[in-house]
């Protein structure tokens, strides 16, 4: 004990989804290891194809293999041990290992936010002004609009995770959600936790809103370009190069805004967890095939990538 009845737990419980039947869980268990092998093998593709074929080596494709790495990492952090609470019935987590998921949770997420926003301004100059796309987007230029993107996830999530996991907890260890988010960890505080709250929505406000504007400020931009494109071919095919990453965009930030921007009193725990699956689990595997199918570049790379590789295996055997 650490005072009254203040508790410093070694482990909590994910409740995860232990209030449905155990054929209800079996059938959930098989759904998301197919969604979690599909998430791993499309991710993988597209880094292992833009990397091997040199005509996807021009910056977006750059930025797309940035965000299927962001996806598989969000997607191990999370979905192992959700599936693992399915199965075999292991709702342990540890007291580090929580901290671990919470921290590469909000690392991931929030890297990601700014990622689609650096994409949104990849395909306002490859669209707004082509001719000068190369010199803009070069080499240098890309690697450090990624590392931009990539580093507000580490001060956001270091002050976030170590300002919460240094609160006293007490009472229940249970965490009624299948992996350490902040609001429902937050719950098992014994302490004043305002001030802690008031930074988490700030956070979330800039983290979310700030990437949000910038994606906007692209598109409206690219939208008055295409407009005054005077053939339809012509406005297709500008359309067409950043369709799918409006359609990922809007898919990311409509299930980010049903979760944390929500009245709480429409926003029951469980309702929570099955909005959270849309962009902890759905999401990360939609990317890829809507990347994959909608790109007839990425098609031809793909196939061009298989017979390279079968034709080395059939040389080496």
């Amino acid at each position: 004990m650490a005072g009254g009845n203040w508790t410093r737990f070694s482990e909590f419980i994910l409740t995860s989804f232990s209030s449905l039947p155990s054929e209800i869980q079996s059938l959930l268990f098989l759904a998301f290891l197919i969604i979690y092998l599909v998430t791993l093998t499309g991710n993988s593709l597209i880094i292992l194809v833009t990397l091997a074929d040199p005509t996807l080596h021009s910056p977006m494709y750059f930025f797309l293999r940035n965000l299927s790495f962001l996806e598989i990492g969000f997607n191990l952090v999370i979905v192992p041990k959700m599936l693992a609470t399915l199965l075999a019935q292991d709702t342990t987590i540890s007291f580090i290992g929580c901290a671990t998921q919470m921290y590469f949770f909000f690392f991931f997420g929030v890297s990601e936010c700014f990622l689609l926003a650096t994409m949104a301004y990849d395909r306002y100059v490859a669209i707004c002004n082509p001719l000068h796309y190369p010199v803009i987007m070069n080499q240098r230029t890309r690697v450090k609009l990624a590392v931009a993107s990539w580093f507000p996830g580490f001060p956001v999530a270091t002050v976030q995770t170590t300002w919460l996991f240094s609160f006293p907890f007490c009472g229940t260890n249970e965490v009624n959600h299948f992996f350490c988010d902040s609001p429902p960890v937050l719950k098992l505080v014994c302490a004043d936790t305002a001030h802690f709250e008031i930074f988490a929505i700030v956070g979330t406000v800039l983290v979310v809103m700030t990437p949000c504007s910038l994606i906007l400020c692209s598109y409206i931009r690219i939208a008055a370009a295409i407009l005054k494109i005077s053939s339809a071919k012509g406005k297709n095919k500008a359309f067409s190069t950043c369709s799918s990453h409006l359609l990922v965009v809007s898919l990311f930030y409509v299930s980010l805004s049903l979760i944390y921007f929500r009245p709480k009193s429409s926003n029951s725990p469980e309702s929570k967890k099955m909005l959270s699956l849309s962009y902890t689990v759905v999401t990360p595997m939609l990317n890829p095939i809507i990347y994959s199918l909608r790109n007839n570049e990425f098609k031809n790379a793909l196939v061009r990538t298989f017979r390279k590789a079968a034709s080395v295996r059939n040389f080496i055997l």
